[in-house]
């Protein structure tokens, strides 16, 4: 486990702008609202001819990641490629972290290679930070995904789904619905949810799948789908994260489904125009039903196409930082 220290001395330059991107948590709203801006712009680029921008063209963008993915490591893939950057894939299975080499000299080992960009996986909390603040400094890090503290682009593909189809976040009711106790998307969810304004921030889950104290983050928790649904206008249903549960927190993954799974007769709880979401992979028939996942109030296929619009934003503002900081720290010296 890293300490992470506070978050935006290490995210953001002097003047405000993102140079690493580790969490949600603490961003100032305007630069939410950016970030979804400029996603926004890349969002059609797919149905475009030429489906690349020359944004990042010369810098080198390394994916490292220590935790078994497939959406987020393509759709970071296929965004950097998209801005023209050359693309390293580590493989940690057969890289030298495998033979006994730390991760501080993996990176150094990177760093070296003129590498400008970090995307991070890791199942300790708080390893971006650690990366971010100690390792790296002066190489862009996104974190994608750090134990069960932050998945803050998975939160922010989610926010950009949402304002395209539901426009603005004041007069919404969120529920996030599962496995809230081991979810890195939830907590990352919740803080951008709170910063751009919803009405209502609920959480449904049972007992052993709620962390303690999660109401001091402005949620409301609910046990029951019943009261927690009722007149929600996004529904965001979880992975059930059975690789990380130490203990048997549920009694059946068939009893979890009757309770907390969503199926049609559940979803009429909400309102009758209320979307439906997933961060992948689903597991079908124990979070959510076929019918709904597949139905026409499902976005779950948008937010695969938003997310490599989203990283594709936040990657570029990430770069945008680390040149400026490097600019402002040249002319600091020179006047030394």
């Amino acid at each position: 486990m890293f300490e992470a220290n506070d978050p935006n001395s290490i995210q953001l330059t002097a003047d405000g702008q993102l140079r690493h991107f580790l969490t949600t948590e603490g961003l100032p709203r305007e630069l939410l609202i950016e970030i979804l801006d400029t996603a926004d712009s890349f969002v059609d680029m797919g149905e475009q001819q030429v489906k690349k921008v020359p944004l990042l063209r010369g810098k080198t963008v390394a994916n490292l990641f220590f935790e078994n993915s497939t959406r987020t490591l393509s759709t970071f893939e296929l965004a950097a490629k998209r801005l023209s950057a050359d693309v390293l894939n580590l493989n940690i299975n057969t890289s030298s972290t495998k033979k006994g080499e730390t991760l501080k000299d993996t990176l150094m080992t990177l760093q070296a290679m003129h590498s400008d960009m970090f995307v991070v996986r890791h199942a300790d909390s708080g390893a971006a930070h650690f990366i971010a603040q100690h390792v790296t400094p002066n190489v862009a890090v996104i974190n994608a995904g750090d134990g069960r503290h932050a998945h803050p682009t998975q939160a922010m593909l989610d926010m950009l789904t949402i304002r395209r189809h539901k426009g603005d976040f004041a007069p919404l009711k969120v529920a996030i619905v599962g496995d809230i106790l081991h979810s890195r998307v939830a907590r990352s969810q919740i803080h951008a949810l709170r910063t751009l304004g919803v009405d209502e921030i609920r959480v449904i889950a049972p007992k052993t799948l709620l962390p303690r104290h999660i109401e001091a983050l402005g949620v409301k928790v609910f046990t029951e789908m019943a009261s927690g649904l009722r007149d929600v206008d996004v529904i965001m249903m979880l992975r059930l994260q059975k690789e990380r549960m130490q203990s048997a927190l549920l009694p059946s993954e068939s009893e979890f489904y009757k309770l907390y799974g969503l199926s049609r007769d559940k979803l009429a709880y909400a309102k009758p125009d209320a979307v439906v979401m997933h961060p992948g992979p689903i597991n079908r028939g124990v979070e959510i039903e076929s019918e709904v996942a597949d139905g026409p109030r499902s976005l779950i296929l948008d937010q695969v196409t938003n997310g490599i619009a989203v990283r594709m934003a936040v990657m570029s503002k990430a770069m945008s930082g680390q040149l400026s900081q490097r600019a402002a720290t040249d002319n600091t010296s020179r006047e030394a």
